[in-house]
């Protein structure tokens, strides 16, 4: 399975304006290879850099049950329960935040899975009641990182 972007490429920087502070909207995405046996896909985004300026892996974007037959998700894709539902990130809001690194450049990883059932979590919900609903069901990963600066 892979995963990638027309807007940066893996380890690249990602544009300025998919920051939070600019116009925090999600970069599109691309998504091909996604087993057959995939019933659902899920999307985590996150800074594994914001440990030592947050004290924790900061949570970018949850989103699930997005359909695996889906090849593209669109710059600021605007999800509704028929299309996926999405979880609550670390700036307590539901939906996409963007890159906002308080002291240096982050790496920031868009973590894709192929998961075997739909899961039933209600939007909103945090990563790790997300982590918790999919364990057991992944059946493939892919992951694309990208840079951001201050």
């Amino acid at each position: 399975m892979e995963l990638s972007s027309p807007a940066f490429d893996d380890g690249g920087p990602i544009p300025v304006a998919y920051g939070y502070t600019e116009r925090n909207v999600n970069p599109p995405l691309e998504l091909a290879g996604v087993p057959d046996d995939a019933e659902t896909l899920a999307l985590v985004v996150d800074d594994p850099d914001a440990v030592e300026p947050a004290g924790k892996v900061w949570i970018h974007w949850l989103v699930w049950n997005v359909n695996p037959t889906r090849k593209r998700i669109p710059e600021d894709w605007s999800t509704d329960s028929a299309t996926a539902t999405e979880g609550e990130n670390d700036y307590e809001e539901v939906g996409y935040g963007g890159p906002n690194p308080p002291d240096r450049e982050h790496t920031y990883r868009f973590r894709l899975f192929a998961l075997d059932d739909t899961l039933d979590v209600p939007e909103g919900s945090s990563l790790d009641r997300l982590e918790q609903a999919m364990a057991g069901h992944v059946v493939a990963e892919a992951v694309l990182e990208g840079t951001y600066a201050p």
